[in-house]
C-alpha cells in the first residue's frame, strides 16, 4: 500500500475513527485503526460494538491495507507540518510515514485479523438533516441512564412513525423526549441505540441541513454521515411505554422565561454540593416562585416573576436535573406543569408537542 494525502484530511478522519477504538482491549489489532487503499483510501475503528469507517480523498499509488495502533499513529500524525502526508507499507508490515522533512517507520499489524463491520440490510431508511439528529440527541442525551442493572435505559429509543421521528430517553428519575417532523415521511421502526453510540455520532454531525441516511437492520443501526458511516449493535428488550407516564392533567400551570428559571437554578445549586441530600423548594405563589435551599454551608432564596395558573404549591427537585433540561430548550419562553408536591412536573412548549421533559420530585424538609 502506497497512498498521498493532506494532514489536515488525515487527521480529521483519525479523529472520527477513533471514536470507535478503545484505549485497552483484549485483542491488541481492536486497539488499532484498519488502512485500506483500494478504490478509495478509507480508516476503519471497530470496538465490536461501535464501528466507524471515513473516506479520505487521496492519491493511490499502490494498492493494500495495514493495521496501525491508533494513539502511536493519531500522535504522529497530529504533530506532523501542514503538508501531504506519504504513507508506505513495506516489508513485514513495516510501515512508512513521511511528511516534508519528518520520517517515520512503524510496525503495522496484518488488516486480515482485523474485524469487518456488519454488513446492513439497506431496508428501513429514514432521511433527516444532521442539524435535527445532532439537536434530538443533544437535547435528549443528558437523560440517558448509567445504570446497568436496567440496560435497556441506557440507550435511548428513536422512533419513527408516519412524519414524525422521535428521540427519548428515561433513567428512572427523568424523560426527555424530542420530536421532529418531516413532510416526505419515515420508513416506521422502533429501535434502541446506546447513549455511548449517540454521544460519538453527536460529535461527528454538524450544525447543517445536509441529510444524513438511517438504516435500521435487525440489531444493528448504520448512519451514513458525509464521507462516513457508523454502524453501532442495537439494545435487545422492550423499552418503556413512554406515552402512558406523561402526565395528562396538572394542578398548577407556571409560564416563564427559560433564562429566568436557568439562571436562578444555576445560582441555587452553588451551595447544593449533593443534590439528592440538598435538593431546593419552589414555592409558588401570588405569581412568583420562591425557589430556596437550606445546606450545612449555607443557604439561598431566588424569586423569579411568573405567570401562575392553579393552585399554590410547595415542591422539592434535585436542581441538576431541571438544570440539564432548561440548558438544551431553545424556546425563550416555556410552560411548566405541576401534578402535586410528589407528582411528576413536565416541561412543555407554549404550543406543539416538539419536546416534553418530566422530572420526579425529591422529598423536601420542613424549614
Amino acid at each position: 500500500m502506497k497512498i498521498i494525502c493532506s494532514k489536515e484530511q488525515l487527521m480529521e478522519g483519525i479523529n472520527i475513527v477513533q471514536k470507535a477504538v478503545p484505549t485497552k482491549a483484549t485483542l491488541p489489532i481492536l486497539e488499532g485503526i484498519l488502512l485500506e487503499a483500494y478504490d478509495q483510501f478509507k480508516m476503519t475503528g471497530n470496538d465490536l460494538e461501535l464501528g466507524i469507517e471515513c473516506f479520505i480523498n487521496a492519491d493511490i499509488m499502490e494498492k493494500g491495507s495495514i493495521v496501525l495502533n491508533s494513539k502511536t499513529f493519531g500522535d504522529i500524525v497530529r504533530r506532523l507540518p501542514d503538508s501531504e502526508v506519504l504513507i508506505e507499507v513495506k516489508e513485514n508490515n513495516t510501515v512508512i510515514i513521511e511528511c516534508d522533512n519528518s520520517h517515520f517507520e512503524l510496525r503495522g499489524m496484518p488488516s486480515d485479523s482485523f474485524p469487518s463491520l456488519p454488513s446492513i440490510e439497506r431496508v428501513n431508511m429514514i432521511k433527516v438533516s444532521q442539524k435535527a439528529v445532532r439537536d434530538m440527541i443533544r437535547q435528549t442525551l443528558f437523560a440517558v441512564s448509567t445504570d446497568d442493572n436496567r440496560p435497556i435505559l441506557t440507550g435511548s429509543l428513536i422512533e419513527c412513525i408516519g412524519n414524525e421521528i422521535t428521540f427519548v430517553s428515561i433513567d428512572g428519575f427523568r424523560m426527555a423526549i424530542r420530536k421532529n417532523f418531516n413532510n416526505e415521511g419515515f420508513s416506521e421502526f422502533s429501535v434502541v441505540v446506546p447513549g455511548k453510540t449517540l454521544n460519538e455520532i453527536v460529535k461527528i454531525l454538524q450544525p447543517v441541513d445536509e441529510d444524513i441516511n438511517i438504516y435500521s437492520s435487525q440489531n444493528q443501526i448504520l448512519f451514513e454521515i458525509g464521507n462516513c458511516r457508523v454502524v453501532s449493535r442495537l439494545l435487545e428488550g422492550e423499552y418503556l411505554n413512554y406515552k402512558s407516564i406523561i402526565p395528562t392533567e396538572y394542578e398548577t400551570n407556571v409560564r416563564l422565561k427559560t433564562e429566568d428559571l436557568l439562571s436562578s437554578l444555576e445560582r441555587a445549586s452553588l451551595i447544593t454540593s449533593d443534590e439528592k441530600k440538598y435538593p431546593v423548594k419552589f414555592s409558588i405563589c401570588d405569581d412568583k416562585i420562591i425557589i430556596t435551599s437550606n445546606t450545612e454551608i449555607g443557604a439561598v432564596r431566588e424569586e423569579i416573576r411568573v405567570e401562575v395558573n392553579g393552585s399554590n404549591m410547595e415542591v422539592g427537585f434535585n436542581p441538576r436535573y431541571f438544570i440539564e433540561a432548561l440548558k438544551v430548550i431553545d424556546d425563550e419562553i416555556i410552560d411548566v406543569y405541576f401534578n402535586s408536591s410528589i407528582g411528576p412536573c413536565t416541561i412543555r412548549p407554549l404550543e406543539g408537542d416538539n419536546f416534553v421533559y418530566m422530572i420526579l420530585p425529591v422529598r423536601i424538609k420542613n424549614d
